[in-house]
C-alpha cells in the first residue's frame, strides 16, 4: 500500500489513547467508507514534540494529524505547522461546537478567529486518592494518635507530607505520594508551577518576563526537593518516573494520593482495575486550605500544513467530535471534552467523580501561551533537575535559571 493510501497520525504515547483512536477509525471508516488506512505512531513527550515541530514533520506532510499538547499551540502557529481549521469549520461546522464544549477547552486552540485543533482529551491536574485507606477506622485510629489530629484528605501541604509519610510503608509495597519527576519538560514543570501559584507567586510579571528566583520560587523549589527526596513520602527511583507511570503506579494500589491528571484517576475506575471503587478527587492542597491553584493543560487533534489529504483528516476530526466518540475516548481510559460525556449516566456509574470535571475547572490557571514557553520550560525542568540531584540552594539554582530565561518575554 502507497503512502497515498495511508491516513498518518502521531499520538502521545499512552495505552488509552492508542486504543481509542484505533477503534475510533474504525467507526469512521464503517460510517464513510474512507479506503485510507490509520498509520497511527505512538511517541513519548519528547520525540512528539521534537519530531513535530524541530524535524518539520507538520511542515513536511510525514503526519497528516498528531496530538498536540496545548504548551506547544504557540510555537505551532508561528512557525506555520498547523493549519487553520476556520474555514472547513465554516464549509462543514462541527456540531455543538464550541457550545458542546467547556469555555476552558476551546480558548487555548483558539488565536484571533483561526482555531488550530479540537479538544481530544482533558484532565486538570487534581489531588487522587485511594478513598478506602483515608476511610478505614484502623488508619484513622492510628494516625489521629501519632500526629494529633484527625486523618483526612490534606487541603494544606503541611498536611500533604504527614499524610504522606503516614502512609509510606514500603515492606506493603505502600506508598505516600509519587511525583512525575522524568526530566521531560512537563510534569515537574507543572508541579512546580502550582507550587508557586499555591504560594502566591507567578510565573512572569506584567510584561511577560519570567520570575524564577522569587521568594515563592524558592520556597516551592525547597518543597517540591524534599517531596521528591525524602524515601519516607515517595518511591525509589522518582525520576524515572513520569505521570504515565505515576499513573500506573498509584493504579496497582502501590500509593496512596497523588497530584496528576484526572486521567489517571478514571484509568484506576476502569473494570479492570485491582483498586476500582475505592478511588475519588478533590482539589489540590495550598500552603493555606483556601490557596489551592490548578493547571489547566490538554490534548488537541490538528491537521499539519503539510498534508495531502485534508479533507479526510477534517473529516476524521468531525467525527472523532461526535459524541459516541467522545465517549469512547473516556470509556477506553482517556479523558472526553464534552459537556455529554461529563453527565453522561453510564460514564459516571464507571467512573463516580466524573461529572465533578467541571467544579475541577472553576480554579484553573493557564501557562503563557508563547512560542518561547517551551525553552522557559526546560529551564525550569533544568533547574528541577539540578535541586532533586544536588544539594546546591535552591536559590542558587533559580538565580541561575532566571539569567538564562532573563531575555525571554513570554
Amino acid at each position: 500500500m502507497s503512502d497515498s493510501d495511508v491516513l498518518r497520525i502521531a499520538v502521545r504515547k499512552f495505552g488509552p489513547f492508542e486504543s481509542a483512536i484505533q477503534k475510533q477509525y474504525a467507526d469512521f471508516q464503517a460510517a464513510t467508507g474512507c479506503p485510507l488506512r490509520l498509520e497511527a505512531v505512538p511517541l513519548d513527550l519528547n520525540p512528539l514534540y521534537e519530531g513535530l515541530f524541530k524535524s518539520g514533520w507538520l511542515k513536511e506532510g510525514a503526519f497528516d494529524l498528531a496530538f498536540i499538547n496545548t504548551d506547544w499551540l504557540a510555537e505551532g502557529v508561528e512557525n506555520a505547522s498547523l493549519l487553520d481549521l476556520t474555514p472547513l469549520l465554516q464549509a462543514e461546522p462541527v456540531p455543538d461546537y464550541p457550545a458542546g464544549w467547556s469555555p476552558a477547552l476551546t480558548g487555548l486552540q483558539k488565536f484571533g478567529e483561526a482555531v488550530y485543533g479540537l479538544p481530544y482529551h482533558d484532565g486538570p491536574e487534581c489531588l487522587v486518592y485511594r478513598r478506602d485507606l483515608f476511610e478505614d477506622a484502623a488508619e484513622q485510629a492510628a494516625f489521629a494518635e501519632r500526629y494529633g489530629y484527625s486523618l483526612a484528605v490534606p487541603q494544606t501541604w503541611r498536611q500533604f507530607v504527614e499524610v504522606a509519610r503516614f502512609f509510606t510503608r514500603p515492606e506493603q509495597n505502600l506508598y505516600g505520594t509519587v511525583l512525575a519527576a522524568f526530566p521531560d519538560g512537563h510534569n515537574a514543570v507543572y508541579d512546580f508551577c502550582i507550587q508557586l501559584w499555591s504560594r502566591g507567586g507567578e510565573l512572569t510579571d506584567a510584561n511577560g518576563k519570567p520570575t524564577l528566583d522569587t521568594p515563592q520560587a524558592v520556597a516551592s523549589l525547597d518543597f517540591y526537593r524534599q517531596v521528591a527526596r525524602d524515601r519516607g513520602m515517595t518511591p525509589p527511583n522518582g525520576q524515572e518516573i513520569d505521570s504515565v507511570k505515576a499513573g500506573e503506579l498509584f493504579a496497582s494500589g502501590q500509593v496512596a494520593m497523588m497530584v496528576n491528571w484526572f486521567g489517571f484517576a478514571a484509568v484506576a475506575e476502569l473494570p479492570d482495575s485491582p483498586i476500582k471503587g475505592k478511588v475519588d478527587i478533590t482539589r489540590l492542597p495550598g500552603v493555606e486550605a483556601a490557596a489551592n491553584a490548578s493547571l489547566n493543560v490538554y490534548w488537541v487533534l490538528s491537521i499539519g500544513t503539510g498534508s495531502t489529504k485534508t479533507k479526510e483528516a477534517y473529516a476524521f476530526l468531525r467525527h472523532l467530535s461526535r459524541p459516541e466518540m467522545d465517549r469512547l475516548t473516556t470509556l477506553e481510559g482517556g479523558i472526553g471534552c464534552r459537556f455529554s460525556t461529563w453527565r453522561d449516566p453510564e460514564v459516571n456509574r464507571v467512573i463516580p467523580f466524573y461529572y465533578r470535571l467541571g467544579e475541577l475547572h472553576s480554579s484553573m490557571r493557564e501557562l503563557p501561551r508563547s512560542r518561547y514557553f517551551p525553552e522557559v520550560a526546560h529551564i525550569i525542568d533544568t533547574a528541577v533537575q539540578e535541586a532533586l540531584n544536588t544539594d546546591r540552594p535552591s536559590a542558587t539554582i533559580l538565580a541561575a535559571a532566571q539569567a538564562k530565561a532573563a531575555n525571554i518575554r513570554l
